[in-house]
């Protein structure tokens, strides 16, 4: 049965596919659009230059009026990502719109690795390294990044596979994305989205 959530990720889908931005990819599992893959390429001339991150979507039918779940699969270490992959970002709490889709998020998401918010951490380590050991944290962040290669090289035929990524996909090396995709048109409903939840601390 299609649902208006449905139909929507259908198109959030179909924009990826024709206007990529730089340096994310990604695409709905096999088993159901409500579920998505995704690769996050790390910004160039950051401590994350060059890695290749892999994340979760998951989706309610009451997208887009409530954000999905988003989880980081690889391992991360960053201010604002908790140990189990969580994300701690405004847009994906009370910041939320339903004009925001899946291309808005993974950039988000991309500009927050060089762009954290120490004041409100998930990882604590991580927060007090970036502001008063920067060497020691971007020691850490290569690790993690050498990490993305190899778990990233073991399914890396798949994952081109599932996303379009061999066509499609500009890993934006010369480019660092930022959030510039133009408000989508909600075919959800008029439902307010819930900001009700507050940001972690």
């Amino acid at each position: 049965m299609t649902t208006p959530s449905r139909r929507r990720l259908m198109r959030d889908f179909k924009k990826l596919q024709d206007d990529p931005p730089a340096g994310v990819c990604g695409a709905p599992t096999e088993e159901s659009i409500m579920r998505w893959e995704a690769v996050i390429f790390g910004p160039q001339d950051t401590p994350f230059e060059d890695g290749t991150f892999k994340l979760s979507l998951e989706f309610t039918e009451e997208y887009p009026n409530k954000p999905p779940t988003v989880k980081f699969v690889s391992k991360m270490f960053h201010p604002n990502v908790y140990a189990d992959g969580s994300i701690c970002l405004d847009i994906l709490q009370n910041q939320w719109s339903p004009t925001y889709d899946v291309a808005a998020i993974l950039t988000s998401i991309q500009s927050l690795l060089d762009e954290p918010n120490p004041n409100s951490p998930a990882n604590s380590l991580a927060a007090q390294l970036y502001q008063e050991n920067r060497r020691e944290y971007e020691k850490r962040v290569q690790a993690i990044v050498e990490q993305s290669w190899m778990s990233f090289s073991d399914g890396n035929s798949e994952e081109r596979n599932a996303a379009g990524t061999s066509d499609v996909v500009d890993t934006g090396r010369g480019t660092n994305s930022t959030n510039e995709n133009a408000p989508v048109e909600n075919e959800s409903s008029n439902e307010t989205p819930n900001d009700g939840s507050n940001m972690d601390e």
